[in-house]
């Protein structure tokens, strides 16, 4: 009498939880919470935005009032009026566009290339050439200001365009990040051009630089927004009104009329607002280019 075969029950395969953006867990209780939290971080941080707002759209004689509520008497435009007027706000925007973007495009050529040549070269000293990049990160910019400014009167710079982008050039964070995210590029890929004939050159250009062009854009974003929002660099080296950036220009308007608490916070507003249209414009390109290289602390 044969045996009667007992079926043998396989375990099923667990199904996999859907991923989550949330570090809390699963649930509905942590994602409200998560939810209340971002939601009273924007709060906090659009209040003092929102507070510059009303405040820039009053009479000084208003804003002066006591109490604390931000809108203390009607909406007005005259502290702008009174910037454009008294300023040459079309010039200085267009110099601070001019040397944000001649900034950006430079500092990205030269540091990918550094960066390249420190992830794949072999060369003498290239240890000891890295660890003074990286010691450079650490030296705070306002210690250079004074060796930089001798150095370009004795080039006889001073006023001119060059003298604001090519110190700003040189940008040993960002050469670091480069180098980290080159480093993860998979050889063979270089390899594989390299025995198909392209250049060490081609390499770059055809292999490197396509596979990264989250770190590149995450690279150009930042150091747009430094140079953009750099003061005291311009301060320092231009005394030409014709070449002075937005945010030098306005401190100087600013400045010349004594403390103007509406107009201040329309110069503030005034040198912010590209930046702002930028984010509201690439803010998709920008999110996701921090959150792939990593930068934001993923």
């Amino acid at each position: 009498m044969s045996a009667v075969s007992t079926p043998v029950r396989r375990p099923r395969p667990r199904r996999e939880e859907s991923a989550s953006p949330l570090l809390l867990g699963h649930g509905r209780l942590p994602r409200v919470f998560a939810g209340t939290a971002l939601t009273v971080l924007a709060v906090v941080w659009l209040l003092p935005f929102l507070w510059a707002v009303a405040t820039s759209l009053q009479s000084e004689q208003d804003v002066m009032k006591s109490g604390l509520s931000p809108f203390k008497g009607a909406f007005t435009l005259a502290a702008y009026r009174q910037i454009l007027d008294r300023g040459n706000v079309p010039t200085w925007a267009f110099n601070s566009v001019l040397i944000a973007v001649l900034v950006t495009a430079l500092t990205v050529a030269v540091s990918t290339l550094a960066a390249y040549g420190f992830s794949r070269g072999t060369f003498r000293g290239k240890r000891a050439l890295l660890a003074v990049t990286v010691a450079a990160i650490m030296v705070p910019p306002q210690l250079l200001i004074v060796p930089l400014f001798e150095q370009m009167t004795t080039f006889h710079l001073v006023d001119t365009y060059a003298a604001v982008i090519l110190p700003q050039v040189v940008a040993p964070m960002m050469v670091f990040i480069l180098k980290r995210f080159f480093d993860g590029i998979p050889r063979e890929l270089e390899d594989a051009a390299r025995i198909d004939g392209a250049s060490e050159l081609r390499v770059f250009w055809s292999i490197v630089l396509p596979l990264s062009r989250p770190i590149v854009s995450a690279v150009s974003i930042f150091v747009f927004i430094g140079a953009w929002n750099n003061f005291m660099w311009p301060f320092v080296v231009t005394n030409d009104p014709d070449l002075m950036t937005l945010p030098v220009g306005l401190a100087t308007v600013k400045d010349a009329y004594g403390i103007q608490y509406a107009g201040s916070m329309a110069s503030a507003l005034l040198s912010a607002a590209p930046l702002i249209v930028m984010f509201l414009l690439f803010q998709r390109r920008i999110v996701n280019s921090v959150a792939t290289t990593g930068l934001g602390g993923g």
